[in-house]
């Protein structure tokens, strides 16, 4: 089997390099992305939580979210966004959608339940931040927050 000795000589290098090595060979050669959260969070009536958001385009609602930070729990990521947005928490949070294929991000999207209360808005970010009924959605949601709220709902 000649074709595997290189690969036997590779693995053997890499193990004799150590964990810190290795991860410094694989930050220096592999991409690096963004991680964008965001979250179908509803009230005990089932109303959704959509915010206003002053670096959003004029007029558009859209779930709440954000980035997460280097080891950060992705989970804690959107709860942390949610609390410094508007002061809300966010409990019972299941895995919705991990969304993939852009150049320098990814997205992953959960379902939760509102808590705490009332909402504080952090008005250098969020105009607003309001509850609707899943049948009486606000225009301007982006087609992509729609689909996540209706996967919510309906799991």
């Amino acid at each position: 089997m000649a074709g595997s000795l290189p690969v036997r000589l590779l693995a053997r290098l890499w193990h004799g390099l150590g964990g810190r090595a290795q991860w410094r060979l694989l930050w220096l050669t592999q991409a690096r992305f963004m991680v964008g959260v965001c979250g179908v969070v509803v009230d005990e009536r089932g109303h959704v939580l959509l915010l206003r958001h002053r670096f959003w385009p004029a007029g558009s609602w859209g779930l709440p979210g954000g980035y997460a930070r280097g080891g950060e729990r992705l989970e804690d990521a959107l709860a942390r966004e949610l609390r410094e947005e508007t002061a809300l928490g966010v409990e019972g949070l299941r895995l919705l959608r991990v969304t993939s294929g852009y150049r320098m991000r990814v997205e992953v999207a959960f379902a939760g339940r509102l808590a705490g209360g009332p909402a504080r808005l952090d008005a250098r970010e969020v105009l607003a931040a309001e509850l609707f009924p899943p049948d009486a959605l606000p225009e301007g949601i982006l087609r992509a927050h729609r689909e996540l709220i209706a996967e919510a709902l309906a799991g």
